[in-house]
């Protein structure tokens, strides 16, 4: 059955030509609106508005299965303007008033708060998120680097000495999994512990790792009870974590700590299909994945993806293939009734809402994706 469950897809190829803001925005016409009712809808200027979406974007929206939500890495960036805001405004305002436009897109029903990452975060810090979501909207969350670096690092990223707070179950709780229980509430999804790159010393020790890996997990208090929906999932960025004979070790700490493995779509991590391994070995159970980095830009690449990808308004390196593996991947965890959480970031292709335009048609439409990209091949 499992072989079954995560069957390879078919070879597909790159499209024609790269997706715009202008293939997918084009404003809805609303032909029974008399001048006065059109005037008296024009945003006033300076306002934050959102997109009217193409009913075309609705439809697929609702077409997604129920249990997936898909979304995007943060929502400040104006350049989205034509893609999810009518007019962009500064990224500090998109900052503050952003998620309340971002989650009326038909397609956006996560989001990841990354800014967790860089420091933790209060209960109130995340019940002014909740507040700005509808009621079946979940987030996902990143952990604190202060749980999931083992160095303390320099201003210039270096690591300068062991970290004695990484993976603390006692700074979990307090710092991390409590105030997003108490501020999100039922509002609450993927909470995502996402692994720093380990030292050499540490790979070198990795079994002692997954065992302090395994003890922090155990500790964490339950999710459902408060978030129906919520999930603890565990990503990594060093692929030592899937070799042979650690893949089991990382397998049994996930299970007994009741949590889930996050693929990480990232230039220093294993294609999907070797990832699926560990995923395996946690069937069945929920979806977690985080599509971060295009491999073009070698593992270490943000600062030359976010040069060349800004203002993150097009699809620079489309992936179609990796598009069509995700999006059976998808499909498969959802005809079983898991939960389901893809977060995308700007560095992936370029343009987060465009990719997640994209995995949704692979999504709702797998087989005409098939059909277009084996056309593609055969001109």
């Amino acid at each position: 059955m499992q072989d079954d469950l995560f069957g390879t897809p078919e070879e597909t190829a790159p499209p024609s030509k790269p997706q715009t803001k202008a293939d997918t925005a084009a404003p809805r016409a609303d032909t029974d609106e008399s001048a006065t009712e059109k005037k008296a809808a024009t945003p006033r200027k300076g306002s934050l508005q959102a997109v009217d979406w193409s009913d075309e974007l609705r439809a697929l929206g609702a077409a997604l299965p129920p249990n997936v939500r898909l979304g995007t890495s943060s929502w400040s960036y104006p350049g989205w303007e034509g893609l999810v805001w009518q007019t962009a405004l500064s990224e500090q305002t998109l900052s503050k008033k952003g998620l309340e436009v971002y989650a009326k897109h038909p397609l956006f029903r996560t989001v990841s708060i990354d800014r967790s990452f860089y420091r933790p975060l209060s209960a109130s810090d995340y019940a002014r998120y909740a507040a700005q979501v509808p009621a079946d909207f979940r987030f996902m969350v990143k952990a604190p680097s202060l749980l999931t670096d083992a160095l303390v690092r320099s201003e210039d990223g270096r690591g300068k000495e062991p970290n004695t707070a990484f993976l603390s179950p006692e700074l979990a709780v307090q710092e991390f999994i409590a105030p997003a229980i108490e501020g999100l509430g039922k509002n609450l999804g993927a909470l995502v512990f996402q692994l720093s790159p380990l030292p050499w010393h540490m790979l070198e020790r990795l079994p002692e790792v997954i065992d302090k890996l395994r003890t922090m997990l155990s500790a964490l208090p339950a999710l459902q009870p408060h978030a129906p929906d919520g999930v603890i999932a565990v990503e990594v960025r060093d692929p030592q974590w899937l070799a042979p004979d650690m893949l089991p070790l990382f397998a049994n700490a996930l299970r007994e700590g009741n949590a889930t493995y996050c693929i990480g779509l990232h230039a220093k991590m294993p294609p999907l299909s070797e990832q699926l391994r560990l995923l395996r070995k946690r069937w069945p159970g929920p979806l977690v994945c985080r599509w971060n980095l295009h491999p073009i830009h070698g593992p270490y690449g943000y600062a030359e993806a976010e040069k060349l990808y800004s203002p993150y308004d097009r699809i620079h390196h489309p992936e179609p293939e990796l598009l069509a593996e995700l999006g059976q991947l998808v499909n498969t965890f959802a005809a079983h009734k898991q939960l389901v959480y893809v977060g995308v970031s700007n560095h992936a292709e370029g343009c987060a809402p465009l990719t997640v335009e994209s995995l949704a048609k692979s999504i709702v439409h797998p087989s005409a994706g098939q059909d277009s990209t084996r056309a593609g091949k055969s001109q």
